[in-house]
């Protein structure tokens, strides 16, 4: 019985000390090489220690961009004088009445830029730009008011795009709604008070934004003085093409920029061109179509600016006289001269700008004509001279306060025996405008 017993012990004593030897063996293969390949050191060290040894230096050279943004800019309004014949649809006070007063938002921005990597960046503008003239639930003609039917401002989808950076040495590809070269990009920088009014070719309804493909570049990445833009796009700014209209979706726009920056960039020349169809031809209109030519010159200082904008249109089939029943091209003329620049340091500044415009130079006064071009608010009847200027008060970086005046004459090109002539008239408004930017 006894020698059982200790046979038993003898044998629990060797499982337990083999265990044990296992176990170290095991310990000593892991943390020493050489034990474990019977003495021999490795030729190879362990990978974690050659990783510990040297770890990998992050890259802090590029930092990206997540931003929301925005801006805002509005009147206190006073109408001293109105049109009596109603006159001027592309402006923000077609309609309303003599002495009326008021505080009004004209545009609100809420922007978002998002790098999505060093290649690719996003960027989401929603604009809202209401007018106090425009009441969608009573069906007005008025376009460019951002109302809702119970005259709430709304926003909506002006910009969204991807960006593919350098996608060649200078040169960023856009796809989506974007900017079109025609001033956004560069000449409405250098006026610098879109708040007061928009260039001149902004006012008479040209696009502003469209939805294509584009590229946006440099000749000199180095030194970017001089640059290119050109895009193809839907000829639809932001709104979405309808399958009932059957001219949308066959045309496409055609827009080209090119600008030249001299002396250290202070003297800036831009020459501008756009294509686009616009509508078939019926069987007694020939197919339209418009296409612009626009030249820019500017000499910018912080201290003093003098800029120079103007272009010609030609609207092909634009109307048709009715003495001769025959459809005619329409040539479109403007052009905006301004100048800005510093009272007081960078606190007080002033601003003024003139500018003219004719719808038709090849219009005959004894006529009557009939408008087929589906270009917004346009008419080849009344010829346009406008005066803006005023005081730019800056309390603080991004912050104006600005009263100015802002007038425009309206000459109805028609002789006064014409039928629907309508004498000369003007419009006369003092504001006190406001304009703040948030988040850039």
């Amino acid at each position: 019985m006894y020698k059982n017993v200790l046979n038993q012990c003898i044998v629990v004593l060797i499982v337990l000390f083999g265990s044990s030897f296992s176990a170290l063996s095991q310990t000593l293969s892991t943390t020493t090489p050489g034990i474990a390949s019977g003495g021999k050191q490795s030729d190879h060290p362990p990978t974690e220690n050659a990783a510990a040894s040297k770890p990998q230096e992050a890259d802090t050279t590029w930092k990206p961009v997540r931003r929301p943004w925005g801006y805002a800019f509005g009147d206190f309004y006073y109408n001293a004088h109105a049109d009596a014949a109603n006159r001027g649809a592309e402006t923000n006070y077609n309609g309303v009445p003599k002495y009326r007063n008021a505080f009004q938002f004209r545009r609100i921005y809420l922007g978002y830029d998002y790098d999505i990597n060093k290649k690719f960046s996003v960027e989401l503008l929603l604009a809202s730009e209401p007018s106090a003239n425009t009441n969608p639930s009573a069906g007005t003609a008025i376009s460019g008011g951002d109302n809702l039917a119970d005259n709430k401002m709304s926003f909506y989808i002006k910009l969204i795009n991807l960006r593919w950076k350098n996608i060649w040495n200078g040169t960023d590809l856009i796809v989506g709604n974007q900017w079109t070269p025609g001033w956004p990009l560069l000449t409405e920088k250098i006026w610098g008070y879109r708040f007061i009014e928009k260039t001149v070719a902004d006012v008479h309804r040209n696009n502003p934004w469209d939805f294509g493909a584009g590229l946006q570049g440099t000749f000199d990445p180095g030194t970017k003085n001089f640059g290119y833009d050109v895009l193809i796009g839907n000829n639809t700014s932001s709104s979405l093409l309808s399958a009932a209209n059957a001219n949308t979706g066959f045309y496409k726009a055609f827009y080209g920029d090119v600008y030249a920056k001299f002396f250290d960039q202070k003297l800036v020349i831009d020459l501008y061109a756009d294509y686009m169809k616009t509508a078939p031809a019926t069987a007694t209109v020939g197919g339209q179509a418009r296409n612009t030519v626009k030249g820019f010159i500017a000499y910018t200082t912080p201290k003093l600016t003098f800029g120079v904008e103007a272009y010609t249109q030609k609207i092909a089939n634009a109307v048709t006289n009715k003495a001769t029943k025959l459809a005619e091209d329409a040539t479109i003329n403007a052009i905006s001269v301004y100048a800005h620049g510093a009272i007081y340091k960078d606190k007080l500044r002033f601003f003024v700008r003139y500018d003219s415009y004719n719808p038709d130079k090849d219009f005959i006064a004894a006529d009557t004509y009939n408008i087929n071009t589906n270009l917004p608010a346009y008419s080849p009847f009344t010829k346009e001279q406008s005066l803006s200027g005023g005081l730019d008060f800056i309390p603080a970086k991004a912050i104006h306060f600005s009263p100015n005046v802002w007038y425009i004459s309206y000459h109805d090109q028609r002789n006064s025996i014409v039928s629907g002539y309508l004498p000369n008239d003007h419009v006369l408004v003092y504001r006190l405008t406001f304009f703040y930017t948030f988040g850039k």
